[in-house]
């Protein structure tokens, strides 16, 4: 098996995802259909209909983008036959992506996933007032440096590594002003750009420990199983399978570094060339190419991608 399925995270959301996939296959109505109704409110059609501001609150977005890739997989499932145990060697996501990994792969309910992403980001808005956080992204540094130019920034707040995404491409999160400095030792340092990003919270940081206090409450409420395929654990960086440990790395997840490069790397280390992004957007596959040399990356998100796979698969 030279395949991994990987699912996308915050930022790949967008006002109609899913819309046309939900139309045209019943499957994928049923799993909008479960996470509204896990829910109690009708999240579809925020998706579907927006307005985009409502759709990026952070409490919709992880919700949302779960749902869509959800939606997808059981298309997959149905249409093309496509089984994880049998077809994959390994799902990995990115942050959010990590709980529609062990969804798709039957460790978490949809309905248990849609109520733990939900109290994740709303747990993770509350966490730090309103901008007294920041995240950055340092481009064109390699990690090592990305956190150094994190660790002299902090001058006793925080600051540290966010997300490794690859291809030169490292975020920093923690207190404003913290940010702000790592934003100028890194262009100091060599970096090609380096900017303050758009989002609500300074995401993947010390800062978050009163969210991953709540995750610790909310994953003990659920049941969770060994999924069929192993996650390959964003603060990690290898595969795992024990629902204890996976608990564990989610709660470590919200205040840790997403290690996305060296998740990739270990995963085409291990013979995987074709990586599979499941859900919105396209930001993982572009990664995909920079990370690992000779791998293919394919977004599958709409009706025309699934039948491209399907004739793909013969």
């Amino acid at each position: 098996m030279s395949v991994a399925f990987v699912f996308p995270g915050q930022g790949s959301q967008a006002v109609g995802m899913g819309k046309a996939l939900a139309a045209n296959f019943a499957p994928a109505r049923a799993v909008f259909e479960e996470v509204d109704s896990a829910l109690g409110e009708k999240l579809s059609t925020i998706i579907w209909e927006g307005p985009a501001d409502t759709l990026t609150l952070t409490e919709n977005t992880q919700p949302a983008l779960m749902a869509m890739s959800l939606a997808v997989m059981r298309v997959l499932e149905a249409e093309a036959g496509v089984n994880l145990a049998r077809d994959a060697k390994f799902v990995a996501g990115h942050s959010l992506g990590e709980y529609s990994a062990l969804a798709a792969a039957g460790s978490l309910s949809i309905s248990d996933t849609a109520r733990l992403v939900r109290a994740r980001g709303r747990a993770m808005q509350k966490a730090v007032p309103v901008g007294t956080g920041a995240m950055a992204a340092l481009i064109g540094l390699e990690f090592d440096q990305a956190t150094a130019a994190a660790a002299e920034a902090a001058q006793g707040q925080v600051c540290q590594a966010a997300n490794d995404n690859g291809g030169g491409q490292v975020v920093v999160s923690g207190d404003k002003a913290a940010v702000e400095r790592a934003v100028e030792i890194a262009k100091g340092k060599g970096a090609k750009r380096a900017m303050l990003l758009t989002v609500s919270a300074p995401f993947h940081c010390a800062l978050m420990q009163p969210a991953a206090d709540v995750m610790a409450q909310e994953l003990a409420k659920v049941s969770i199983k060994s999924p069929a395929t192993p996650l390959v654990a964003n603060v990690l960086a290898k595969p795992i399978t024990d629902p204890a440990e996976i608990v564990r790395r989610l709660i470590e997840q919200v205040t840790g570094t997403v290690r996305w490069r060296e998740s990739v790397a270990f995963m085409a280390a291990n013979g995987v060339k074709t990586f599979y992004e499941i859900g919105a957007g396209k930001v993982l596959s572009g990664l995909v190419k920079r990370i690992a040399d000779g791998a293919t990356g394919a977004a599958i998100g709409t009706p025309e991608d699934i039948a491209t796979f399907k004739a793909a698969r013969g």
